[in-house]
This record gives C-alpha cells, sequence and structure tokens, in this order.
C-alpha cells in the first residue's frame, strides 16, 4: 500500500462511517477506481478502530453515566426503571446479531460480499428503503421513550451492515424511523451500538491486516496507523455535523448521493472500467 492510499482511505473512513452511505462500500469503491486493488475488509475493521474512538470521545459523559449506572443496577433494584440503566442492556443485547452473522459469515462477508456489483445494487435498494422510512416514519419518539424492541430491531439492522453498501448508520437510521424514532433519537443509539461490534471487529482483524498470503495491498504498521489515526480526527467531526444535520434536515440527500455512487459503479462495472472482484 502507498502512503496516498493509506491516507486517503483513512479520510474516506472518516468521513463516511457515520454517514447513511457505507464506509465499507466506500472504502471498496475508492480502491477499486483509484489504486486499482482492494484493501481488504480487515483494513476497513481496523480503520473503524479510529471512527470508534471519535464516538468514545464524543458522547465520553453518556458513555461513562450509562456504563456506571448499569452496574450499579446490577446490584441496586432502585435504579433499574432509569434510561441509562436499561439503555446498557439495550446496548449489550442490540449488538448480539452482529457478532453472531458476523462470526457465522465470516468468509464470505471478506470475499463474496465484497463483489462490487453487490456492492453498487445495495447501495441503490437501501436507498430506496431509507427513503421510504423517511417519508413514512412519523418521528413522534424521542429517546426517553426508547424500549428493548427497539434495541433487537435496529441491532439486526446493523447486521445487515456487514454487507458493504448496506450502511451500518444507514440501517439503523432506517429502522429508526420505521419505528417512528426521531432522526436524532435514532442516531444517538446507532452510534452507542456500534462501540462494542466494530471495537471487536477491529481487534480481531488485526492480526489479518498485514497477512500477506492473500492478494490486495497490505499496509505496513505505520500506514496503518496514520489511517486510523485520520480516521479518528474526520470521524469527530463527522459525528458533530451529522448530530446537528439530522436534527433539522431529512435524509434525502443521502438518498440520492447512494442512488447516483451506486449507478456511476454500475456504469463503470459494465463498460469494464473497473473490476467486480
Amino acid at each position: 500500500m502507498s502512503w496516498i492510499e493509506a491516507i486517503v482511505l483513512g479520510i474516506v473512513q472518516g468521513l463516511t462511517e457515520f454517514l447513511p452511505v457505507s464506509s465499507s462500500g466506500h472504502l471498496r469503491i475508492t480502491s477499486a477506481i483509484f489504486f486499482d486493488e482492494d484493501a481488504g475488509a480487515s483494513f476497513t475493521a481496523v480503520t473503524q478502530l479510529g471512527t470508534e474512538a471519535a464516538v468514545l470521545l464524543y458522547f465520553a459523559k453518556d458513555i461513562w453515566r450509562i456504563s456506571r449506572i448499569w452496574v450499579i443496577g446490577i446490584w441496586d433494584k432502585s435504579v433499574r426503571s432509569s434510561l441509562d440503566y436499561r439503555m446498557g442492556w439495550y446496548v449489550i443485547i442490540g449488538s448480539i446479531p452482529i457478532g453472531l452473522f458476523g462470526f457465522l459469515f465470516k468468509d464470505q462477508i471478506r470475499e463474496t460480499a465484497r463483489n462490487l456489483w453487490l456492492v453498487a445494487t445495495t447501495l441503490i435498494v437501501f436507498a430506496f428503503v431509507l427513503a421510504f422510512a423517511e417519508y413514512w416514519g412519523r418521528q413522534t419518539r424521542r429517546i426517553e421513550n426508547f424500549t428493548l424492541k427497539d434495541g433487537i430491531v435496529m441491532g439486526f439492522a446493523q447486521a445487515m451492515a456487514l454487507i458493504p453498501g448496506v450502511s451500518r448508520s444507514g440501517g439503523t437510521l432506517t429502522a429508526g424511523l420505521f419505528l417512528n424514532l426521531t432522526r436524532e433519537a435514532a442516531a444517538r443509539y446507532s452510534f452507542l451500538l456500534a462501540i462494542p461490534a466494530v471495537v471487536m471487529s477491529g481487534v480481531f482483524s488485526l492480526p489479518d491486516v498485514f497477512d500477506t498470503s492473500g492478494g490486495g495491498s497490505i499496509p505496513t504498521p505505520a500506514q496503518m496507523i496514520v489511517a486510523t489515526v485520520i480516521a479518528f480526527g474526520v470521524g469527530y467531526a463527522a459525528i458533530a455535523w451529522l448530530l446537528r444535520y439530522v436534527a433539522h434536515h431529512t435524509l434525502y440527500v443521502f438518498v440520492l448521493y447512494r442512488v447516483a455512487l451506486g449507478s456511476l459503479v454500475l456504469a463503470l462495472l459494465l463498460t469494464g472500467t473497473i473490476s467486480a472482484t
């Protein structure tokens, strides 16, 4: 891997991780168009540690409060009715689907699912699903109204993002809108829900990212660190921007972007400009 590739992919990861446009899909597409090689699922997983570090920093007070109340609630029944205690369980339970499916379909996720025909198709198809959720969702429920059912449904929606092009944040936001949550409530839970799955995925992928036995571009440890740090900085800014944006705007701009990008990739594939694998 060249240094320019590591830097560009770090920026792309930071920009797209929290937007409903699929960061893994963007890394796959960027690698194919500009660098003619797939950086791989492991590179994606490890750079996500940078963006999740941004989540930990941005929501540090919320995470500390929820974690503290959850631990206290294990022994003290008086706090179990609080939202913070329940949210701790919602994040744990909501993380089970992606952990289970990620383990069961690890090989398919790393190989078959990275085919650009599939990535482009899922970008377009799930753009329309997001558009329908934005149109249909009443957005009458705030974070205070969050329930276990919401956590489970959004947990399964997050698991769908194991397929590049679906988008983890896009899937959870879509599910939240279908559940009549406000965009901001869905986004906040989406950020918290990502922490266990993404951190564990990144940690377990560390040995694979430097594996030279397979194809594709292989980063040096220094390049991997720089790409992850860049993803952290850009991702932190993206969190702040997205939370402000969803509070006052619809998600239709992301729908149009996904359709345009997916269509571009399909055109490049049809003309033989880029390879699907």
